[in-house]
């Protein structure tokens, strides 16, 4: 399907797509239905960067198994309330799902539940293990650390990763609470878009491999981004190297290897999971009902000029879904070149679309 204009693919076709791709290269079936889920929610929310665009990034490392298709991954319960996972190198939207898993399981015996994990990947969108959490009646937070992206405050040259960390609530008939950030300006997922487009970026995003200031999105992919809000962002990425690296025994430090070009070896990525159930202090009918208001007066406040509505954290992505469930997923050239040349490799069609 060789084409100079976006596409938009179904959902279900897409996640069809993605869990073949991942099952030649030996995933099982389940574990290539939980990956190709993982991506393909992304891109129904919005969050383009960390979905099925990622497909050849994921399939390089499990091609040179460097990620492994297969983990054995063990969960130790190393207090009433607390697991150890270790994901023995498998993708981290695999690993991740099973560790947010254990701690929701935890949460319903003992109120809370914490997973830590160590031998990991790259796990995709975090708000997913925040959904996950939702879906199961529990408030949720995920934290991870990455490979090198940002400097520290005052540096120059990647050392702390991007580290995003999410955390929601359930809130009843209303879409959920869902607050996903990474400690970054921006992702560095936009970036490589920019790079790959040859589009500039806008001025204090990044800097390149010189530590300068630039708009040039492929120096910017090869430099550094900067942290959000200066020093507090660099601060913040810190804490999610803490909890999730040095907590966890898995690489921290600068050690996470990159997902795109350390192919030399497992990324040994760390995350920390969280689940409290929502009905911890109170009925689950109050809690959700005390969320509803929140969201209601929140709502309700004056807006600042050329603000037509005031949206909680996840409602746009909430409404991003509902309209791609119904009109598709739309796909950028680029993006569909990259993904047909993956199918290729492996005998999979890349699905048709008509043209918008």
């Amino acid at each position: 399907m060789q084409t100079n204009e976006s596409v938009t693919i179904s959902a279900e076709k897409l996640e069809k797509w993605v869990q073949q791709v991942f099952e030649r290269y030996d995933l099982p079936p389940q574990d290539g239905l939980t990956a190709a889920h993982a991506l393909v929610k992304a891109n129904l929310r919005g969050v383009d960067s960390h979905g099925v665009a990622r497909v050849p990034m994921y399939c390089a490392r499990l091609k040179q198994r460097v990620a492994n298709p297969l983990p054995v991954i063990e969960v130790t319960r190393v207090a009433p309330p607390a697991a150890l996972v270790d994901g023995d190198n498998g993708l981290g939207l695999v690993v991740g799902h099973r560790a947010m898993a254990e701690a929701i399981a935890i949460a319903r015996e003992c109120g809370i539940g914490l997973a830590g994990v160590k031998r990991s990947g790259h796990y995709g969108m975090a708000a997913l293990y925040i959904l996950q959490a939702v879906k199961a009646g529990c408030v949720g937070m995920a934290f991870t650390n990455a490979s090198p992206a940002l400097p520290v405050w005052g540096g120059r040259t990647p050392f702390l990763g991007t580290s995003p960390f999410a955390a929601g609530a359930p809130a009843g008939t209303a879409p959920p609470f869902v607050l996903d950030m990474a400690c970054s300006i921006v992702a560095r997922g936009k970036l490589k878009f920019a790079a790959q487009r040859g589009d500039p970026i806008p001025e204090g995003l990044a800097l390149d491999k010189q530590g300068r200031p630039t708009t040039d999105g492929a120096e910017a992919f090869e430099g550094v981004v900067l942290p959000m809000g200066g020093v507090k962002g660099a601060g913040l990425s810190m804490l999610m190297d803490v909890l999730s690296g040095v907590f966890t025994g898995a690489a921290f430090g600068g050690d996470v290897r990159n997902p795109f070009t350390g192919l030399d070896g497992p990324q040994h990525t760390g995350h920390f999971f969280m689940a409290l159930k929502a009905d911890l202090f109170m009925p689950m009918d109050a809690f959700e009902g005390r969320m509803q208001t929140l969201a209601e007066r929140v709502k309700a406040q004056p807006q600042a000029e050329g603000v037509e509505e005031i949206l909680m954290p996840g409602e746009p992505e909430d409404r991003n879904e509902q309209a791609r469930r119904v009109q598709g997923i739309p796909l950028t050239p680029d993006v569909v070149l990259t993904l047909e040349a993956e199918g290729q490799r492996v005998g999979v069609t890349f699905p048709t679309a008509a043209c918008v």
